[in-house]
């Protein structure tokens, strides 16, 4: 008789341990099961981007033949005319100055990136001049400008007269596109004009001075893409004269 208190005792344990085991075993269950979710979830998502990418990619492509193809017939069409000749020059005049034709030349590149300035022993220090911001490009491919810039784009996206550089959480927009750090900043025009933004007191010099990591080189050729987007002017319309 003494031993069935012993034996409650024993089965009570046992009964604990194993439901202790069910509830471990159901919450690795689920916890895979969330795992399993969102790795499947996230798979997806990432092939959409990609099929998304290729499908611009393919499309963007096929523009650019098309419209190559309609710069030869152009171009054949205006053989054997004079006003034809002189209008498509006039054409390929404004597209180049609308940085509708990707251009090539002599130039600079310059990047652009967050400083690697830990602040965990500088309290003080402001994270926020550690980091590369649209005013920060926009002061750049203005100094590019007023040196006589005659093209420039921010990591491949041509800057043209519509262009916004704007901040969007994290990163910088060009454009509508989202781009992140490092920024490569190429400009083609006369390289020694183009690297007086090294001067002493210049655009580049106050940025090193917050901590971002900076550099300026001077190039024999560089390359500018087209803008690929569409001009579109909203309020804009051409003056009636009278």
């Amino acid at each position: 008789m003494k031993k069935k208190p012993q034996i409650l005792i024993v089965f009570a344990l046992m009964s604990m341990a194993l439901t202790y085991g069910i509830c471990v075993q159901v919450k690795t269950v689920n916890n895979n099961g969330t795992t399993v979710n969102l790795t499947s979830e996230q798979s997806k998502l990432k092939s959409e981007i990609l099929r998304t990418s290729e499908k611009y990619d393919n499309l963007y492509n096929e523009l650019d033949e098309l419209e190559s193809e309609l710069e030869k017939e152009r171009e054949n069409s205006a053989k054997n005319n004079s006003d034809l000749a002189i209008l498509e020059e006039n054409i390929k005049e404004k597209n180049l100055a609308l940085g509708l034709t990707e251009v090539t030349g002599t130039g600079v590149k310059i990047v652009l990136n967050d400083s690697n300035i830990s602040t965990i022993n500088n309290p003080f220090i402001n994270t926020s001049d550690l980091l590369v911001h649209d005013g920060d490009l926009l002061n750049v491919v203005n100094e590019l400008f007023n040196a006589g810039a005659e093209a420039v784009s921010i990591n491949e996206q041509r800057i043209v007269i519509t262009t916004a550089i704007e901040c969007d959480g994290n990163v910088v927009k060009v454009n509508g596109v989202k781009i992140g750090a490092p920024f490569e900043i190429t400009a083609i025009g006369y390289p020694e004009q183009l690297a007086g933004l090294e001067r002493p007191g210049g655009t580049l010099e106050a940025l090193e001075s917050r901590g971002l990591i900076v550099s300026l080189t001077k190039q024999n050729s560089v390359k500018i893409p087209k803008y690929a987007g569409t001009l579109k002017f909203t309020y804009a319309t051409k003056a009636r004269k009278d």
